[in-house]
């Protein structure tokens, strides 16, 4: 009877321990992914004067570098839910992973051909990742949605700094060149992949009752509530990626040096950080998101607007609180996927609606930035735009931020 019980004992501690050891992997996995988010893409910009030179391309040509996979986010977005449904969401950001990885070492690997398969690659896996990943958090730490949200936004917005930062001296240290400096974040991904592997054990894979129940769900194209999650996400994305696009210029021609410039675009990265963290535990323990989502659209028009009027001496302020404004509107999106959703496939629904036309958005903004610059050739109407953008924010923020829900 004792040997019973002590049998008994220590497999219900393996068990434990086993449970435990698969919580720990769950929680790297969703790090290394969230690493492998941004970084790709953010390594490529300050290497794109070195490319264009090494390929003899045009300007135009090595300015899609960048936007190419925008398209792609918007373009593969409302897709991945279906590809989750059918054969499980461990299965295919494992998929999406080994995808990324052959993007990345397939982009320096010889001419514009595979320069740009690649990045066609790289964007198309980094879509699916983006809206599975608040699924897989919402699905497995229901209890723990902020902090987790919160975890896998600092390493995206950490390691997306860092590959900015290191382009070019990783580029000038090899003896690639940006060949190198594009091609060793492969490194991260294939160990994203060796992480994430041992979650095809726990698959999801939902029952015939689970998928006549997703599908017989509220269509999100059709629910209001969506379309504001929708626009919220949308318009941080173009102000986002509009002031990374354009802000070194901005500064230049207000008498700004290059190198001072390039430092600011630094710092709006780096202000986000702790901000990306800690935003998704408030939101998740608010009763609503009405409040962050004022104190965003805030720091959003004031950092804006002193930009344009505040003069360089206070530069360094203004740049702080954009990079804040972005990082807590960003912050706020992610936890609108599972807050505002029941099941982790409504979540994935919702995420993929949002970040295709989010994306959409944020790869038309620069464009329109800069033409609004040509026409008028100034920066005042261009700023201005991402004001009025910022207010629009503030309408579609404070419609999300109520608690409700989609399927309501």
């Amino acid at each position: 009877m004792g040997l019973q019980q002590t049998s008994t004992h220590q497999g219900k501690n393996q068990s434990e321990l086993q449970t435990k050891s698969g919580i720990v992997l769950l929680i790297i996995g969703i790090i290394f992914i969230g690493a492998n988010l941004r970084a790709p893409i953010t390594s490529v910009g300050p290497l794109i004067a070195s490319i264009r030179d090494s390929l003899g391309i045009s300007n135009a040509t090595a300015g899609t570098l960048t936007t190419v996979p925008l398209i792609a986010f918007a373009l593969l977005s409302p897709f991945a839910s279906t590809f989750a449904r059918r054969f499980g969401m461990e299965m295919v950001l494992l998929l999406s992973l080994i995808l990324l990885t052959i993007g990345i070492v397939l982009r320096p690997l010889a001419g514009v051909g595979t320069l740009f398969t690649g990045t066609i690659l790289v964007g198309l896996a980094i879509a699916v990742c983006n809206v599975l990943l608040p699924s897989v958090i919402k699905q497995s730490f229901p209890q723990n949605l902020g902090i987790m949200t919160g975890v896998y936004s600092v390493s995206m917005n950490l390691c997306g700094a860092i590959a900015s930062g290191l382009s070019v001296p990783v580029a000038s240290l090899s003896k690639f060149g940006w060949h190198g400096s594009l091609g060793y974040w492969s490194i991260f991904a294939m160990i994203a992949v060796l992480f994430w592997i041992p979650q095809i054990r726990f698959r999801h894979k939902p029952t015939v009752s689970q998928t006549s129940a997703a599908q017989k769900s509220v269509s999100m194209w059709r629910s209001r509530l969506a379309w504001q999650v929708t626009f919220f996400m949308g318009l941080q994305s173009l102000i986002f990626y509009t002031v990374v696009a354009w802000l070194p210029e901005i500064l230049q021609q207000q008498g700004v040096s290059s190198n001072v410039a390039g430092w600011m675009l630094s710092l709006i990265q780096f202000a986000v950080l702790p901000f990306t963290f800690i935003v998704p535990i408030l939101a998740g323990r608010m009763r609503d998101q009405r409040l962050l989502v004022v104190i965003t659209a805030i720091l959003l028009v004031v950092g804006t607007t002193g930009i344009i009027y505040g003069g360089t001496v206070l530069m360094p302020l203004w740049v702080i609180m954009i990079g804040i404004g972005a990082g807590s509107a960003f912050s706020v999106a992610m936890m609108f996927f599972n807050l505002r959703t029941q099941t982790t496939h409504e979540a994935a629904e919702l995420s993929g609606m949002a970040q295709s036309f989010g994306y959409l958005l944020a790869a038309i903004g620069p464009i329109l930035f800069g033409a609004l610059h040509d026409l008028t050739h100034n920066w005042t109407l261009p700023l201005w735009m991402l004001i009025i953008a910022s207010i629009l924010i503030l309408v579609f923020g404070y419609g999300a931020g109520k608690k409700k829900y989609v399927s309501s």
